[in-house]
C-alpha cells in the first residue's frame, strides 16, 4: 500500500515512520514461490447435493432471474438450522464445564446500520443455546460497547473460557475492550470488565494461553497488547505505532505474532513479529519484526492462521475483496481478487507461499463473464474471500472460508501444496429487503463441531447458519 493511501487510512494524520515502540526495521523480506495460480479442483458432489450450474463459486444473474438461486447451492452439505436476519464477522462455539453448548456471533456487518434499517431483533453479540443444533435458542444478547460494534474482533479463548472484543469499525474506534466469562454458564456470559484499554480498535485476537488480548487498528496504525492475567482488571502492556495491522494470530507458545499487513514497506502482505518479551511479561517489552512477505495477487490481507500439517508449520492466509493499486476495495475488473493461500513458515525469517486456494470465479479470465452478476460489481462484496477458520491448529484437515457471494466453502488441506474443494453451502438467494435482486453476503470466520460434522457461519443478509457436511467427506476417517 502506497504512502498516500496509508495517510488516507490513518485517522490521526500523516503516516508514522516504523521506528516507535519496540518495532525494529530492516527485517528480512520473504520471497514469493512459483505455484499453481488455481483454481482448486472442484468438489465431487455426492447424493443429496444441489450443485452450482456454471463456474465454481458463481451465482449468475440468469440463476437469480429464473429462481434457481432461490434453492441455494449445496455440495456435500445440508442445512441444519438458520437463525436471525443479519450477521457479522465471527462465529464461535464453546462447551462449558457443565456441558452446555453455545454459539456466539456478532449480528451486524456495520453497527448501527441494522438498527437504522429496522432490524427485527436487538443489536449486539448473540448467544445461542445449541443443545439442539436444529433449533437454536437465543439466551442472551451482549450489548456492552465493544459487543455492540466488535467489527472483526470477537474472540474466544477456550483454555480460560473467555469471550472478548474491542470496539471497532472499518477504520478505527477508541479501543474499548469487553471481557466476559463463559465458564459458569455459557448461555449467560458474565461481564468481567469493560474498559478503554485497547487504544484503537478494528480486529482482535487472544494469545493461546488467554493471558493477552491483542487489539489491532490498521486505520489508526496501532497494535496493542492487553494483559488479561486478571480479566477483571485488563492492563495495556505495549502499543506499537506506525504499522498497519489487520487480522492477526499468535503461535501456540505465545512468542510469535503473525499479522495481515496493509502496508509495511509499501507492500501489503504478511508481517511476523517476535512478541516473546510480551509473553514473558518483560519490563518495557519490545516486539521486533522477524519477516515480511508479499505475493503477486495480494489484495487486502485479512488474517493468517497458524497450523501444523504433519508437524510442519504453515499459515492459512486469506485476503478480502478486490483491491486497486491504492489498496482500497475496488470494483475494477482488473484489480487483484482476494482469496486464500498456504504459507510455509518453518523458517520464520523467510516465509513463502506454497499454494493458492481460489475458485473459478476468482480467475482473471472469468472476471468479465461474472461482472454482471448481482453483487459482483460491489467493491465491498463481489466474488472474493473474506474469512477462513480451521477446526484445530494441529493437522486441521480442512479449512472453511466465507467467500462472500460464493457462500461457505470447505477445502481439504491435508496436502498443503495441493488443496482441493470438498464441499460448499451457498444459501438460498431471496429478494433484498430494500428491493431488487438479493445476494449472499458470507463474511464470517466459521466455527466447527467435528463430532457432528457441523460447520457454523454467519451471513450479513441472513444471519446464523448451522450446516452439516454430508456424504462422509468430513470428518475424515481415522
Amino acid at each position: 500500500m502506497r504512502a498516500a493511501v496509508r495517510r488516507k487510512l490513518s485517522i490521526v494524520g500523516a503516516a508514522v515512520a516504523l521506528v516507535a515502540a519496540g518495532v525494529s526495521v530492516g527485517a528480512h523480506a520473504g520471497s514469493v514461490a512459483t505455484i499453481d495460480p488455481g483454481p482448486v479442483p472442484r468438489a465431487p458432489c455426492g447424493p443429496g447435493s444441489d450443485p452450482e450450474t456454471g463456474l465454481q463459486g458463481r451465482v449468475s444473474a440468469d440463476d437469480v432471474a429464473s429462481g434457481r438461486a432461490g434453492r441455494g447451492y449445496t455440495c456435500n452439505t445440508a442445512l441444519v438450522s438458520q437463525f436471525g436476519t443479519t450477521g457479522g464477522y465471527r462465529v464461535h462455539r464453546y462447551v462449558d464445564p457443565a456441558g452446555h453448548e453455545c454459539a456466539y456471533y456478532d449480528s451486524t456487518l456495520l453497527f448501527p446500520t441494522n438498527a437504522l434499517a429496522g432490524s427485527t431483533h436487538d443489536t449486539g453479540v448473540f448467544v445461542l443455546d445449541m443443545a439442539d443444533s436444529a433449533h437454536p435458542v437465543r439466551t442472551a444478547v451482549l450489548s456492552t460497547p465493544a459487543m455492540q460494534s466488535p467489527h472483526e474482533s470477537l474472540s474466544l479463548n477456550t483454555a480460560r473460557g473467555l469471550l472478548a472484543a474491542d470496539l471497532g469499525n472499518p477504520f478505527a474506534y477508541p479501543g474499548h475492550v469487553d471481557v466476559y466469562d463463559l465458564t459458569q454458564d455459557c448461555r449467560h456470559p458474565a461481564l468481567l470488565s469493560s474498559l478503554p484499554v485497547g487504544v484503537l480498535g478494528h480486529e482482535g485476537a487472544f494469545s493461546p494461553d488467554g493471558r493477552t488480548f491483542w487489539v489491532s487498528s490498521a486505520g489508526g496504525d496501532t497494535l496493542t497488547a492487553v494483559d488479561l492475567t486478571n480479566p477483571a482488571l485488563p492492563l495495556p502492556l505495549l502499543t506499537i505505532r506506525g504499522i498497519y495491522p489487520h487480522g492477526l494470530n499468535v503461535s501456540d507458545d505465545g512468542n510469535t505474532l503473525y499479522f495481515a499487513d496493509l502496508g509495511h514497506s509499501d507492500t501489503a502482505g504478511l508481517t511476523v513479529l517476535d512478541v516473546g518479551q510480551v509473553q514473558a511479561r518483560a519490563a518495557n517489552p519490545q516486539a521486533p519484526i522477524i519477516a515480511h512477505l508479499t505475493w503477486d495477487t495480494v489484495s487486502i490481507p485479512q488474517v493468517p492462521i497458524p497450523v501444523t500439517i504433519g508437524g510442519h508449520p504453515y499459515l492459512v492466509e486469506i485476503d478480502e475483496f478486490a483491491a486497486g493499486g491504492d489498496g482500497f476495495p475496488s470494483a475494477d475488473p482488473t484489480a487483484p481478487v482476494g482469496a486464500a493461500r498456504i504459507i510455509d513458515v518453518a523458517d520464520p525469517t523467510n516465509p513463502s507461499v506454497v499454494s493458492n486456494i481460489r475458485l473459478e470465479v476468482h480467475m482473471p479470465d472469468n472476471r468479465a463473464t461474472v461482472a454482471g452478476d448481482p453483487g459482483a460489481g460491489n467493491s465491498l462484496q463481489g466474488y472474493a474471500g473474506h474469512y477462513c477458520a480451521v477446526p484445530q491448529r494441529a493437522d486441521p484437515g480442512i479449512v472453511a472460508c466465507s467467500f462472500i457471494l460464493s457462500g461457505l466453502r470447505v477445502f481439504d488441506i491435508r496436502d498443503p501444496y495441493h488443496p482441493a474443494e470438498l464441499a460448499y453451502f451457498n444459501a438460498p438467494v431471496h429478494p433484498a429487503a430494500t428491493g431488487g435482486a438479493g445476494t449472499n453476503y458470507a463474511m464470517s470466520a466459521p466455527a466447527f463441531v467435528p463430532e457432528r460434522g457441523e460447520i457454523w457461519y454467519a451471513d450479513g443478509n441472513d444471519g446464523f447458519f448451522a450446516v452439516r457436511v454430508t456424504n462422509g467427506v468430513w470428518p475424515f476417517a481415522g
